[in-house]
């Protein structure tokens, strides 16, 4: 090896990587590539790239050598006796296995079969290397037939060009994203190149033109400030223009200027001096209101600060402007709102971490081996079917998860498998590479056993369904059984009895009492006695409460005539009735009264969710109700559930609505709802009555981003 070639690493650094590259080169001899030029080009111009374009030790260097020497077992080579760093080592074997990954449907498996390009780097440089390997054999699609052309296309953009995004790697994925265009789309590739040629000089004198007078009053106004301008990638623009339906000329941000306030991290100054510089924009030229994006008054949710405007020059050209400081930039670029981030690639919260420790080795090129970085998360395995599907289960999943995974049937005739061609029991536990085939038999069942032999969610759900089926016809039968006796004797077994019952059986579950009924566990004759012996003890529950109720003062008013109750508000702290909290009544609302065994009376709405069962199942315990005639000076408490559309004015303007009225907000919490895009709130208010409530209610409903709704 020329010592040339890397001369950027001291000469211990070289002497390792020539090791590695005498190995590879006679390991590769006579080998060729599609057009017939020698193989051993390919990991020379890959370890290339690692050095001189990425920046990484000489160790991931030799990592690329070995690599292409021993991968799929071409040759039997004992690289181990070139007692080289372990960390080598683990580069070369996640690299090997990477390289046995064959995706079946890259359209359809793309973000499983990341996860598993990431679960087979044990060291997190491994996948730096990986997609310095595909940034090669894109650079060299040309040499490949049409087939193995289009597949490799298909993967980059898949597989590649986002984990390029995600770790940071802008250069290599713009480059890998454009070569794409070129193959996928060359006639838009060429169009759009073509363009950006054409209008270069125009863009510079337009920057020029742009950028005079605002440096002028940034200025005098004594903001420091620095500028990044950047012209869009041709495969960004193609992106935007198919998905906007627009021309090349009709995506505005195919030119950008960044200003960058340099100030101290004070979050009211720092929003003041983006707005501000935002008004000296504004000023000097026409802004497009459609396409402002304020996320420095209100962040993303990931904590993405800036503000993004559209203006026009007075030549009727659009340029797209960012504001935001030095700290606002730093967080967008390097922290948990980085541009991989903010611009919606799908990711978890373990892989964050885990790319995050990629970045770190990137950064940090003498740090030691793999046991001194970051580990990739562990609580996945990744298995296949014998046709090549990929299959994602939790650490410590076995034969019959695998199964269940693949459908509930398999599942439950699941009688074993065979991993690697070798038969295993049901219960074997599988690890990531496994292929799995399922074995199943006729007259397989479930048996209790099962539960203890699966880990996801799906497989016990499943086992417990087929083994509660014996159950659920014991249940049919003895409920068919107690309902029949119980209209022989004419009694009624509420619910309320019916869970005090299992309570004292130390039953869980309805379906278990009925089926102990239906295999004459127990008598339907010792619940006649229950539904009877309950009856009676209520009974004399509640003539003990009204004689204790008769005995004391009252502090409500009564109807002699027509035994009606009386309320005011300012009783409602007092001893005699209680507002039910299931249905919060207001004065105004329609109610009764319902007299319990320890609480006294309590009001009830007439349209609360218990009225039907309370009033149908005890009718000699409801009490008539009325309001006085006016409310005194009582309050009310009320819960509201409100939706709205992701909109920070909706909240402002409901809490707006209840200030202009005689209420008060106790609590008011907001939930996102991201599959739905909207925000869910509850709240809740004091009212004086309902007519004050029907007023704050119609005004909320009359508000722009309120969708609906609901009192609780």
């Amino acid at each position: 090896m020329d010592d040339a070639l890397f001369p950027q690493y001291s000469a211990e650094g070289r002497d390792l990587i020539r090791k590695a590259y005498d190995v590879a080169e006679k390991a590769l001899a006579g080998e060729t590539r599609s057009n017939g030029e020698p193989f051993f080009r390919h990991p020379l111009a890959v370890a290339k790239i690692v050095a001189d374009e990425i920046g990484l030790p000489p160790e991931c260097v030799a990592a690329v050598f070995l690599h292409e020497a021993t991968r799929g077992g071409k040759v039997d080579l004992d690289i181990h006796a070139l007692k080289l760093d372990e960390s080598v080592y683990t580069m070369v074997d996640g690299l090997n296995k990477i390289s046995t990954i064959k995706p079946k449907d890259t359209r359809l498996e793309a973000e499983n079969y990341k996860k598993l390009i990431i679960q087979y780097s044990a060291d997190p440089r491994v996948t730096v290397l990986k997609l310095a390997d595909r940034l090669e054999v894109m650079r060299s699609l040309a040499i490949f037939p049409k087939a193995d052309r289009e597949r490799k296309v298909l993967e980059t953009l898949m597989l590649y060009i986002p984990l390029a995004h995600q770790l940071g790697l802008y250069n290599m994925k713009r480059e890998m994203e454009d070569i794409y265009l070129s193959y996928a789309e060359p006639e838009q590739y060429r169009l759009i190149t073509n363009k950006l040629k054409a209008t270069q000089k125009d863009r510079e004198k337009l920057m020029a033109e742009f950028i005079e007078p605002l440096k002028v009053k940034l200025s005098e106004a004594g903001i420091q400030y620095k500028l990044k301008i950047r012209t869009k990638a041709a495969y960004s623009i193609w992106t935007k223009m198919v998905k906007q339906k627009v021309p090349f000329e009709g995506v505005f941000d195919v030119f950008a200027i960044r200003f960058i306030i340099d100030c101290p991290e004070d979050i009211k100054l720092e929003r003041e001096l983006c707005w501000k510089v935002f008004g000296f924009v504004t000023e000097e030229y026409e802004q497009d209101t459609r396409r402002l994006r304020d996320w420095v008054t209100n962040p993303k949710p990931n904590g993405y600060e800036s503000l993004h405007i559209t203006v026009k020059n007075r030549d009727g050209a659009y340029v797209e402007v960012q504001i935001r400081t030095r700290r606002m930039d730093e967080i967008a670029e390097n922290g948990f709102a980085s541009h991989w981030s903010y611009k919606g690639i799908k990711r978890e919260e373990t892989m964050d971490r885990w790319l995050t420790s990629v970045r770190y080795a990137l950064e940090h090129p003498d740090t030691g081996g793999p046991e001194d970085l970051p580990q990739p998360p562990s609580r996945d395995i990744f298995v296949f079917t014998p046709t090549g599907e990929l299959r994602i289960l939790p650490a410590g999943a076995t034969v019959l998860d695998f199964a269940f995974s693949i459908h509930t049937n398999i599942g439950t005739r699941c009688a074993g498998g065979k991993v690697g061609g070798k038969p295993v029991p049901i219960k074997e536990k599988l690890h990531t590479g496994d292929v799995v085939e399922i074995l199943t038999a006729k007259n397989q069942r479930p048996a209790p056993d099962w539960i203890n032999w699966v880990v996801t969610s799906k497989a016990r759900q499943k086992i417990k369904q087929a083994l509660s089926e014996g159950e659920q016809k014991l249940a049919s039968t003895g409920r068919e059984l107690l309902e029949r006796r119980l209209k022989n004797w004419k009694l009624e077994f509420p619910d309320e009895m019916l869970t005090e019952m299992m309570k004292k059986r130390r039953i869980t579950s309805v379906n278990a009492f009925f089926a102990a009924v239906g295999e004459g566990t127990i008598d339907v004759n010792e619940i006649k006695e229950y539904i009877l012996t309950e009856e009676q003890r209520r009974q004399e529950a509640l003539e003990a409460a009204q004689a204790q109720e008769a005995a004391r003062p009252h502090r409500m008013e009564t109807s002699s005539k027509d035994d009606i109750l009386v309320l005011n508000a300012k009783d409602l702290k007092g001893l005699d009735y209680r507002m039910a909290r299931c249905c919060n009544p207001v004065f105004g609302d329609d109610v009764f009264g319902f007299v319990t065994r320890e609480s006294g009376i309590k009001i009830h709405r007439i349209t609360c969710p218990n009225a039907a069962r309370l009033i149908e199942n005890y009718p000699y315990r409801i009490q008539k109700v009325r309001w006085a005639d006016s409310p005194s000076s009582g309050s009310f408490q009320v819960s509201l559930k409100v939706t709205t559309d992701q909109e920070s004015e909706a909240l402002n303007k409901i809490m707006e609505v209840v200030g202009t009225f005689k209420a008060s907000i106790r609590t008011f919490n907001v939930q996102e709802n991201q599959r739905q895009g909207t925000y869910d709130i509850t709240m809740k208010l004091l009212v004086p009555s309902n007519l004050e409530l029907d007023k704050i209610l119609s005004q909320i409903r009359a508000q722009k981003h309120v969708l609906k709704v609901n009192r609780q």
